[in-house]
């Protein structure tokens, strides 16, 4: 596997910049103004460079080399730093809760949520104390779903009342990070906005060209509303053709997701690939292709398809990365240059991050990479292990029938076509296998099966779906000269309509079927560090090395790997094993308790109400996941769980874990009850109608008070301050997040 530099120059190039973004997320808050440094790299690199032209021999290479690289380093340091939105001297973070007004301009896609419609806006002013200042920030808001309030659109001017909160983070153990995942799109603020807070003042979209591109989508999208009649089939053409899911509903979701197939419901490089196959197909059957005049027009025309996809997909980032993706491709063959693909990918990625640093750390920007470049290396080596077409053909003989060679031909075609689509299947599954594991903690077993009909189905249903659009567009085009030919023409597009919708139908039965007949192929609860995942990705790339050179050095490297990653596993497996942790979780408007002993839990939901599957699977699971638990029993209030719990009086439960005890109170103290000294915490529940004197009469001013989530806010203000004035320490798990006490400390 020996590397050409030659012909994948930017490969050199992208490798170093992404070191420095790397570098900058990690340790970019302790570093200081960068740009100087990279202006004086740039001045010696160029001064060397100019040094060495003017030498009548060749000048020092590998000193330029790797000052180059250096000059790379630094410029993916510089860039990011210079994309962190936060370090401007007039960002919001500055501004605190000083804000009393702001004004803001919608500058996202609206998601419109069970009760509430959720979209970003960008700040431009900010009134403190009476003045307008200049200001900038995204704030993630969220606003009531009613009748009477219209979705939020894009380019929509808001006047705020009210000062955003900062971010918050993970409040409950191993929660998803949805703060990180904020700021990596420049985004450090959240707000839930009340109908009387706020109040469009105009219209100014940020981009034109994307509010029309947006507009677009919506319009095309009311095609499909039109013609596909059943609301799963209409959500899902959406979905395929132009990334639009706000109305798959959640069982579906769930079904794509369980068997591997989610990425056929967003638009990406999948549709963007067969949109450029069907344009080169019919390009290269016109005369003259070979020419340089044949290949600029099928340039031209490749570079306007693809973008006019990527316009009327409203120019979501997906999109946009799988056009720029392919442009540069179109752009090589243009010119006649023989690239290869890895070259083709690392320019495409190198110019991606050069315009916005924190692609770097998008999931589907990773996916995506990763798939084609193990589809393209590794396709072509697994689809060689079998030759199925040669296979059926040496099977013809000349004395058989032609029907009868005509069958050996078309059964050589069709099998050769199955394997080398398993092929890709399974190549795209080497590169993204580590990352599945990290983000999403299961590994569907079942993709292949999946991905083999779906796939090709889906394919040919966005080339319906298309040609759905195109269809429309003719008659909407004839419908200006004369109704009753347009009327006409209507009946062929919805042949075509019905025959999409019958498609959808059919890929999108099958998903559910692979599910119902394999409920045991979904991995699930894997649970992976990024250190860990590291390591995966370093035992297949010296898998892939050993195949390649067949030298045991690299096998013996991945053996190392695979040792170190199983070391891992068995470390925090017996580490957890001891590990016995109580946890006061914060679900809103909920109270719930959790005792955690190795990787068993018992979930307690104090108020006797079952908790929802959205409550555990965003709330508990992702923790029970980071513990690889194999057991999580939930018990609806202290009468059915093994957790000991004795009711005091009325209002006040004391319960015992482990030698360690719990008071809840949720009600008043009768001063019937007998002090109680020895408490880890006292739990207030129910906005509990209590004196720091009776508590501390009662426990003392050693254990800690905890305002559990079903307490308001305003009860919660009000408390803390008189507890703390009184010697308490306070914990309130709807700011702080879930307080945990771990036994034996």
């Amino acid at each position: 596997m020996q590397v050409k530099w030659a012909p994948n120059a930017f490969v050199r190039l992208v490798l170093p910049l992404m070191a420095g973004i790397l570098t900058y997320l990690y340790y970019g808050p302790a570093l200081p103004v960068l740009w100087p440094l990279l202006l004086g790299l740039g001045v010696v690199f160029a001064g060397m460079q100019w040094w060495a032209a003017r030498q009548p021999q060749l000048g020092p290479t590998d000193a330029a080399g790797l000052l180059a690289v250096l000059v790379l380093y630094v410029a993916g340091l510089t860039l990011t730093q210079q994309a962190t939105e936060s370090r401007a001297a007039d960002h919001l973070y500055h501004f605190g809760g000083e804000i009393e007004f702001y004004r803001a301009v919608v500058d996202d896609y609206t998601v419109r949520r069970p009760a509430t419609y959720a979209t970003t806006v960008r700040v431009s002013a900010v009134r403190v104390a009476g003045q307008w200042r200049p200001a900038v920030g995204g704030i993630r808001v969220s606003i009531p779903l009613t009748d009477s309030l219209p979705a939020p659109q894009y380019g929509d001017v808001w006047l705020v009342r009210g000062a955003p909160a900062p971010s918050k983070a993970p409040l409950n153990p191993g929660e998803f990070d949805y703060r990180r995942y904020l700021q990596y799109h420049q985004i450090y603020h959240q707000q839930f906005i009340h109908p009387d807070q706020y109040q469009r003042i105009a219209v100014d979209p940020p981009n034109l060209l994307r509010a029309v591109a947006m507009r677009a989508a919506r319009v095309v999208e009311g095609v499909f509303k039109q013609y596909v009649g059943a609301k799963r089939e209409y959500a899902l053409a959406s979905a395929l053709v132009l990334g639009l899911k706000d109305d798959v509903d959640q069982q579906t979701k769930e079904a794509y997701a369980n068997t591997g197939t989610t990425h056929i419901m967003a638009v990406s490089g999948l549709q963007v690939g067969l949109l450029f196959g069907a344009v080169s197909w019919l390009l290269g059957l016109l005369p003259g292709r070979r020419g340089p005049v044949m290949r600029l027009v099928t340039a031209l025309v490749g570079l306007a398809v693809i973008w006019s996809y990527a316009f009327l997909t409203g120019l979501s980032a997906s999109v946009l990365r799988a056009a720029v993706m392919f442009s540069f491709l179109i752009v090589a063959r243009a010119f006649g240059r023989q690239t290869s693909m890895y070259n083709l990918l690392a320019v495409a990625a190198f110019f991606l991050l050069c315009y916005d640093p924190y692609l770097l750390c998008d999931v589907g920007f990773q996916l995506s990479f990763l798939a084609v470049l193990s589809i393209v290396y590794l396709q072509p080596r697994i689809a060689a292990w079998l030759q199925p077409k040669a296979w059926f053909l040496e099977r013809q003989r000349p004395w058989q029938p032609p029907a009868v060679q005509r069958l050996w031909r078309w059964a050589g075609v069709s099998t050769d076509w199955l394997w080398r689509a398993t092929a890709l299947s399974l190549a795209a599954q080497v590169a993204t296998f580590p990352l599945g594991l990290f983000y999403f903690h299961q590994f569907p077993l079942s993709f292949l099966l999946s991905n083999l009909v779906a796939v090709p189905i889906s394919s040919l249903a966005v080339y319906v779906g298309l040609a759905l659009l195109v269809l429309k567009g003719v008659g909407w085009g004839l419908g200006l000269f004369s109704a009753s030919l347009a009327h006409g023409f209507d009946y062929l597009t919805k042949g075509v309509a019905c025959v999409f919708e019958w498609m959808i139908w059919f890929f999108n039965e099958y998903i559910f079927l692979i599910g119902r007949a394999l409920p045991g192929a979904l991995v699930s609860g894997i649970h992976i560090t990024a250190p860990q995942a590291w390591l995966i990705f370093g035992v297949i790339l010296a898998l892939l090395a050993f195949f390649s050179l067949k030298k045991l050095q690299w096998l013996a490297l991945a053996c190392s790997f695979m040792g170190v990653f199983a070391g891992s596993r068995v470390w925090a497996a017996r580490r957890l094993a001891t590990n016995e942790q109580l946890v006061v979780y914060s679900i809103p408007r909920r109270s719930v308790v959790g005792f955690w002993q190795g990787a068993a839990a018992d979930i307690v939901p104090l108020d006797s109400l079952p908790l929802t599957e959205t409550e555990r699977t965003y709330r508990i699971v992702p923790g029970s996941i980071g513990r690889n638990a194999r057991r999580v029993s939930y018990w609806p209030g202290w009468q059915h769980g093994p957790v000991p719990a004795v009711v005091a009086e009325p209002g006040l439960v004391l319960a015992g874990w482990r030698g360690r005890q719990l008071a809840f109170v949720s009600g008043r103290l009768s001063g019937s009850t007998r002090p109680l000294p020895g408490l880890v915490a006292v739990v207030l529940r129910r906005n509990a109608r209590v004196q720091p004197p009776e508590v501390a009469a009662l426990f003392g001013t050693a254990p800690r008070i905890v305002f559990d989530s079903s307490c308001k806010s305003w009860y919660v203000a009000r408390q803390d301050s008189l507890f703390r004035a009184a010697g308490f320490r306070t914990h309130d798990v709807a700011l702080a997040g879930a307080f945990t006490v771990q036994m034996g400390q």
